[in-house]
């Protein structure tokens, strides 16, 4: 049986392997440990993984899905699902806790950011109900590190 649970800090070499793995995600030195202790502890109660409980002391990851807040507007992040466990509804269960997260939290709003390349993530997207905006641009830029 698949259950959801917040996210934990402790789940991080797990979820990190996930998201390695899964096709159409893309990494970046944000998704460090130390980074993403700082995410979700900023975040509380908007980041879940999914998981079966093989045994009494087994788990398996099934899916993750990273998610937070500028206080103004929702993000989310690193929506992965293990290919053997796609089917299941287990992407949108993670959506729609998460959205209860932000929800809670007094957002309104809330936005993903899916690679150019990720056709399928796009797809996924679209299907559930998530409008694709071309009004505006996302520009980047790196702070410096002093």
């Amino acid at each position: 049986m698949i259950t959801l649970r917040e996210m934990k800090i402790e789940d991080y070499n797990e979820i990190i392997e996930l998201w390695e793995h899964t096709e159409g995600m893309w990494l970046s030195e944000a998704d460090s440990l130390p980074h993403i202790q700082t995410y979700l502890e900023r975040n509380p109660y908007c980041s879940f993984i999914a998981e079966e409980q093989l045994d009494n002391q087994t788990t398996v990851l099934a899916g993750t899905l990273l998610a937070g807040h500028d206080g103004r507007r929702g993000y989310m992040y690193h929506l992965a699902v293990d290919p053997a466990y796609r089917g299941q509804r287990i992407a949108t269960q993670l959506i729609e806790k998460a959205m209860k997260g932000l929800t809670d939290a007094g957002i309104d709003k809330c936005h993903i950011f899916v690679m150019a390349t990720n056709v399928e993530g796009q797809h996924f997207w679209v299907a559930n109900g998530w409008e694709k905006r071309d009004s505006f641009y996302v520009f980047s830029k790196d702070v410096p590190q002093h």
